[in-house]
């Protein structure tokens, strides 16, 4: 059976309009052309739809066929609909991970933005280290992931670059470094207890690399971290961004020597299209970095 699409829309037309000849109307073709259609689609089914001699009667096989032609149009013009709305990321999920800092302080705002735009999306959102979100990604278990460009296997991944973010000193308010307001550097370091974190690795390959060989402690989770700065049990470095906003008992130092900054951006697997609602989403986030930074401008 070879049953056309359209033939079953000439066939909707004609009962909708009460004829071929304002079908055919309606439809912009000539009758013969619309007629033609119609007889073809009998054809295919092995049955006659309308009766003989009065085209606008449909046969007792036409009013069945007419209640299932309806419901699969209708069925038919849903999944049209879904799909293009699916094709530009109006419609289902984007699964993506980053790291806490941004996590926290840019997604929020980048995902206000995408649920008015796109409010029939699912967001699945993730946290992890800079190693860990890469490792998702690689994985197939994210969309997208959002994190520093020294994480990233350049060979597997594609990286789409957001902004820079430059890396301090963490200590209490009160502790002896908190005086040198301007900065500080590596060197101001050395005497003190030093705790490490997964931010620590951008002090590889830099004098002050020497920090990460004899750390005091060895902290990965964030929660952890703070709260052992907080007790005063050593310094550590961490960028910016990964500082709390209002955070009254700590405070982020510039490090002046190494000055280093870490690349954050998008990542995606090289050679791999991604979803439209994951490019959506990485898209927002360029423009909302953009519009921090024009606005940041004299």
């Amino acid at each position: 059976m070879n049953i056309k699409l359209q033939q079953l829309r000439h066939f909707l037309l004609v009962v909708a309009e009460g004829g071929f000849r304002a079908a055919s109307t309606k439809a912009n073709r000539s009758q013969a052309s619309l007629s033609s259609s119609i007889k073809a689609l009998e054809e295919a089914l092995g049955q006659r739809l309308f009766e003989r001699g009065n085209k606008a009667t449909l046969t007792p096989f036409g009013e069945v066929c007419l209640v299932k032609i309806q419901q699969f149009m209708t069925s038919y013009e849903i999944l049209e609909t879904d799909l293009k709305a699916a094709a530009i990321g109006e419609q289902g999920k984007v699964r993506i991970a980053s790291v806490p800092s941004l996590a926290t302080k840019l997604i929020p705002n980048v995902l206000a933005e995408y649920s008015k735009r796109y409010p029939n999306v699912e967001v699945s959102l993730v946290d992890d280290s800079s190693v860990g979100v890469t490792r998702r990604l690689l994985a197939g278990e994210v969309d997208i992931a959002l994190g520093n460009y020294t994480s990233v296997a350049s060979a597997e991944i594609d990286f789409r670059y957001l902004l820079s973010d430059p890396v301090g000193v963490v200590c209490t308010i009160d502790h002896p470094l908190a005086q040198f307001a301007n900065g500080v550097t590596w060197q101001d370091l050395v005497a003190q207890p030093f705790i490490y974190n997964g931010t620590c690795r951008l002090l590889e390959g830099t004098a002050a690399q020497e920090l990460n060989q004899k750390p005091r402690y060895v902290v990965e989770n964030i929660t952890s971290l703070f709260s052992l700065l907080k007790h005063g049990l050593g310094i550590t470095t961490l960028p910016k961004l990964a500082f709390p906003a209002h955070e009254p008992t700590l405070v982020w130092l510039s490090l002046l020597e190494p000055a280093l900054q870490r690349k954050i951006g998008i990542f995606s697997n090289a050679g791999k299209s991604i979803s439209p609602q994951a490019q959506a989403f990485s898209d927002l986030c360029v423009d909302y970095v953009q519009g921090i930074t024009e606005n940041a401008q004299p």
